[in-house]
């Protein structure tokens, strides 16, 4: 059994200020935080070959972000925000990719960057009050504070296929889709999965392939994208009202950039609760349609049928077989990541395209030509894609033991669920930091890593300049803050519902509340406090007029 004494401390470790692992939106901020704002030494890491975090990795066909871009980026630099030009409200990978290697070189972050680097393990020493961190070449890094902006959804979900090794044909997860891209011209594909990630792809590659089988377990709830150019007048108004409009964002509940309803479901007749949801179903966007229409679909179950049974009468229409149309519509509630589309339920009366529904007949085993699933029934296929998804919220954060104060371990420590606060911090390990770990809020991620990336920030500033060895939250203040998400949680629909937001995804993963649903706006109102009172909820070491 591993334990801290595997990461051997080298007296002749690369010291530096900070560690910073991941390249995504979090990391490369913080590199730039850190780093440009505040001179400290900066070593970075990532296992890719750039920057881009889940956009370097997810380059799947239909990647594309379905949250609104004006509020899907940085608000740091004002000049930065009117100098990119997207072009369209929800971009798609390629533009968001491109996004961050502008930011990349805007601001000369690749330097203090190494790329194809994996981290095969930390361990805080206590003598020395710094992080030992091993890279997968042998290298040792001694740095003061460590962050990590590992990703929420990037630790990758593929499932133990029997037989999957023995598929003469292709086999791709979408999250580490070839950098080159894949030909699916004419040949016969198999889906594996139908979440967000699923659903672009369908959409996506079901005119160009000879034959798409789509193996659904669980039918979603998607609602229309309704993609469109970002209005030239909206632009004008945020960059006239920048400060406003982001401080609009950070008190939103979901930083989306969107209307939130405060109007419940039950104050509106039947004939004007169809009405609202027929409108922003023409608008399109699905956290604008589980957020906007009605401020309880996700905490009352009337409000939830009532968003639900407008889909299903949707479908029903969309679709032309009944039976398919039928398996299509999900038999739970509307609780999960909310999901947005370009037309998936239409791909459905194509001649090219079935649905195949292994809930009813599980896959029995991957074949060397194909699928063969519990009903003896083998399809044969050229391709098979995984969109399987991924292990939230902790998946990374344990893909390598990490040992905080007295050797106890990263998994020791959430082995039964995880515990954190904030989602910046854990007990136990002092001068480490995450940004969207485990509790985050639920909301957009740009605006959160850029306010948590401050917050941290802020903590090392202070620190630094108390003189303190070492910096952790207390034990009691994390334990207070997890029963709290757990009873705001157990007040939602998400509660009740399997998804990979409370881990049901992963088999063997304990289910737990892993988000914080009060949102960005209760996110922000707590990190401010805490810094206006001078950090109360840590334990601070050495000179520091919090000890």
């Amino acid at each position: 059994m591993a334990d801290s004494s595997d990461i051997a401390f080298d007296p002749d470790a690369t010291q530096v200020d900070a560690v910073v692992i991941g390249a995504g939106f979090g990391g490369l901020y913080s590199v730039h935080k850190l780093r440009n704002e505040m001179g400290l030494t900066v070593q970075a890491f990532d296992t890719a070959t750039g920057v881009g975090g889940t956009w370097y990795w997810n380059r799947y066909p239909g990647a594309r972000s379905d949250t609104e871009v004006t509020a899907y980026c940085y608000s740091f630099d004002k000049d930065l925000f009117n100098e990119w030009n997207w072009t369209q409200r929800y971009p798609l990978q390629p533009e968001i990719l491109a996004y961050l290697n502008h930011v990349a070189d805007r601001y000369d972050l690749r330097r203090s960057y190494q790329f194809e680097t994996t981290i095969t393990g930390t361990r805080w020493n206590e003598e020395t009050g710094r992080w030992e961190v091993v890279t997968g070449d042998g290298r040792h890094y001694a740095a003061r504070f460590l962050v990590e902006g590992v990703g929420l959804l990037s630790s990758t979900n593929v499932p133990d296929f029997p037989g999957l090794s023995s598929f003469a044909g292709e086999s791709y997860h979408t999250a580490r889709w070839p950098k080159d891209g894949v030909d699916l011209k004419g040949k016969r594909v198999a889906l594996i999965g139908t979440g967000s990630t699923g659903v672009q792809v369908a959409v996506s590659i079901a005119p160009e392939v000879e034959h798409l089988s789509v193996f659904q377990r669980h039918a979603q709830w998607t609602v229309p994208a309704q993609h469109r150019p970002i209005a030239p007048d909206f632009l004008d108004f945020i960059k006239a009202n920048y400060d406003e409009y982001w401080e609009s964002v950070r008190q939103s509940a979901s930083a989306f950039g969107i209307h939130e309803s405060d109007q419940l479901a039950a104050s509106a007749t039947p004939e004007e609760q169809e009405e609202a949801f027929e409108k922003q179903w023409n608008s399109g966007g699905g956290f604008q349609f589980m957020l906007g229409v009605y401020a309880d679909v996700v905490a009352d179950r009337d409000a939830n049928k009532a968003a639900t049974d407008f889909i299903a009468r949707k479908i029903r229409e969309i679709v032309k077989d009944p039976e398919t149309a039928r398996l299509l519509t999900p038999d739970e509630l509307y609780a999960k990541r909310p999901l947005c589309d370009d037309g998936y339920y239409a791909i459905f009366n194509r001649d090219n395209v079935e649905l195949v529904d292994v809930k009813a007949h599980a896959i029995a085993e991957i074949t060397p030509r194909g699928i063969k699933t519990a009903d003896g029934v083998e399809r044969e296929f050229d391709v098979i894609i995984l969109a399987t998804g991924f292990d939230a919220f902790t998946g990374n954060y344990l893909k390598f033991p990490q040992y905080g104060r007295d050797g106890v371990s990263l998994a020791d420590k959430w082995a039964e669920r995880p515990l954190a606060w904030e989602s910046i911090t854990a007990a136990g390990f002092p001068n480490w930091f995450m940004i969207f770990g485990p509790f985050p809020p639920f909301t957009n991620q740009p605006p959160a890593h850029e306010f948590q990336v401050n917050y941290i920030a802020a903590l090392i500033k202070h620190a630094i300049d108390t003189g303190a060895k070492s910096i952790e939250v207390k034990g009691d203040v994390e334990l207070s803050f997890v029963e709290t998400c757990d009873e705001l949680y157990n007040t939602t629909l998400f509660a009740v519902t399997d998804s990979w937001i409370n881990g049901t995804n992963i088999p063997g993963k304990p289910r737990a509340c892993m988000v914080n649903v009060a949102g960005m706006r209760g996110h922000v109102a707590a990190l401010r406090q805490s810094e206006a009172d001078g950090y109360p909820e840590f334990i601070v070491d050495g000179a520091s007029v919090n000890a």
